[in-house]
């Protein structure tokens, strides 16, 4: 799963929307189907699975047919039992009963459904990661007993790297710069897991790494797709080469034109809603849009504080349209004061927010006209929505607003390309920037100073605004 640093939020349907998507899923019906089908003569072995006879009876019972449809029955009753669907009654005679949790996928409320949902999904996913049944077959020794010391399995480690895979594709899907609801090529999942960082042209070694997780992870998606999770479409048949290199295709280079034949995967809505789940149980810090719009403006400034633009809008407009304007732009404008240092990314995100707000805001704005710290925000909002009699900012006011301006923007992007602009811009239309600058009293002015001298080009300017910073420091006592 990612690191303890804060995922961007995600964007889910409504609990009844991804209720109705797990009880469609193959998955949950085939076990709420079984659950149902079980009688009083079914019968079970000591670990709760249907004994050998019953099998054939349960695929049936399922409309399924071929060579797996006995696995994929003894699968779904395992579900079933694992889940609450069907109680064990009797260990010692083996017999069954439907059991408590049969009765919250029909009359159970969203959150109720979903949580039967999991369940089911954590079985799905400890059996992704055990190995093919020949495997299991190779390492049972003479006397029919499994071997764990002849297969190369470290459950934990598999179940590691399979939590992994999905936190990456989690975040490549949450993600602004990401593929969004796009599918993934498995090729570049699987080299996310295995090529380390800054590595430049993958090793021979790494590529044969690279290529096993795919075969790998060819196999878990195939068994994870009908629990509702991922959308699939696998690795094309005639790219699975036997070790001898035989099969048609085995020897053909990766070809990047035609990637859809390498397995292509993304997570459903209610797969994001599954790995999110499970990425909160670990202690991830994983949001979700929604989550503040009950809360209080000073819950929604922070909260969105490190949130890209379009999450961070979504989340306002969901806050916003629970409150009256001019209540919604007062409490805003209250939350945004403060000499902190996330104060000035408070006020961009509280500025951004008024942007959303119509015309009934009017009156909060003029309240923090003469207010040191809303005062040209807020001359801003109001000229912007063409309001009468704006008094002019002072120049003080206008320099204690852009630095203002540039730390939040250092606070949101770090130095990005879009704050180098802005940096050439005020240098270039304020030939007496730095020398007025540096006496702004605003906590960030030194730290804006310097950023400043990063990150404009000309030395002579960067100059400027490195001795500007000194300037500053000293002013403040440091």
């Amino acid at each position: 799963m990612p690191d303890s640093s804060p995922l961007p939020p995600v964007r889910l349907p409504s609990e009844a929307e991804l209720a109705r998507d797990a009880l469609a899923t193959p998955l949950l019906s085939r076990a709420a189907r079984l659950a149902r089908w079980a009688g009083p003569d079914t019968r079970v072995g000591a670990g709760g699975e249907l004994v050998e006879e019953q099998l054939r009876d349960a695929a049936e019972q399922l409309g399924l047919t071929g060579e797996d449809a006995e696995a994929l029955a003894s699968e779904a009753w395992r579900v079933a039992v694992d889940t609450g669907l069907v109680e064990v009654v009797d260990e010692a005679e083996g017999t069954v009963a439907a059991g408590a949790d049969l009765r919250t996928l029909t009359s159970g409320g969203p959150q109720d459904v979903l949580g039967v949902w999991l369940a089911a999904l954590e079985t799905v996913l400890a059996d992704a990661t055990v190995p093919d049944l020949d495997d299991l077959v190779d390492a049972l020794d003479g006397g029919g007993t499994l071997d764990l010391s002849q297969l190369d399995w470290d459950p934990e480690a598999e179940a590691r790297f399979l939590d992994g895979v999905l936190g990456n594709l989690y975040l490549l899907t949450v993600g602004e710069d990401g593929p969004g609801d796009r599918p993934v090529p498995l090729p570049a999942l699987a080299a996310s897991m295995i090529v380390p960082d800054g590595m430049g042209e993958p090793t021979d070694d790494v590529l044969e790494q690279v290529s096993d997780a795919m075969m790998r992870l060819d196999d878990q998606f195939r068994l994870l797709e009908p629990a509702g999770l991922v959308a699939y479409r696998p690795v094309d048949e005639a790219l699975m080469a036997d070790a001898d290199g035989t099969a048609e295709g085995a020897a053909e280079p990766f070809d990047d034109t035609d990637v859809t034949r390498y397995g292509m995967v993304r997570l459903t809505p209610l797969g994001l809603f599954g790995v999110r789940a499970r990425l909160l149980e670990a202690g991830a810090a994983a949001p979700a849009v929604g989550e503040l719009a009950d809360k209080g403006a000073d819950a929604l400034l922070d909260g969105t504080a490190g949130f890209p633009q379009a999450a961070a809008q979504a989340e306002t407009e969901q806050w916003l349209a629970r409150r009256a304007p001019l209540d919604a732009a007062r409490e805003l404008l209250a939350a945004a004061r403060g000499s902190d240092a996330g104060a000035p990314l408070r006020r961009l995100r509280c500025q951004q927010a008024l942007t959303l707000v119509g015309p009934e805001a009017e009156p909060a704005l003029r309240e923090v006209l003469d207010d040191a710290e809303l005062g040209g925000l807020a001359r801003v909002w109001l000229t912007e929505h063409g309001a009468p009699d704006v008094p002019a900012p002072s120049e003080a006011m206008v320099f204690w607003l852009t630095v203002d301006t540039v730390a939040a923007q250092l606070a949101a992007e770090g130095n990005s390309a879009e704050l180098q602009a802005l940096v050439e811009g005020l240098a270039r239309q304020h030939s007496g920037f730095f020398g007025a600058a540096w006496r702004v009293d605003h906590p960030a002015t030194a730290d804006v100073l310097e950023a400043m001298g990063r990150l404009h080009p000309d030395k002579k300017v960067a100059k400027e605004a490195r001795k500007a910073a000194f300037k500053a420091r000293s002013q403040r006592g440091g």
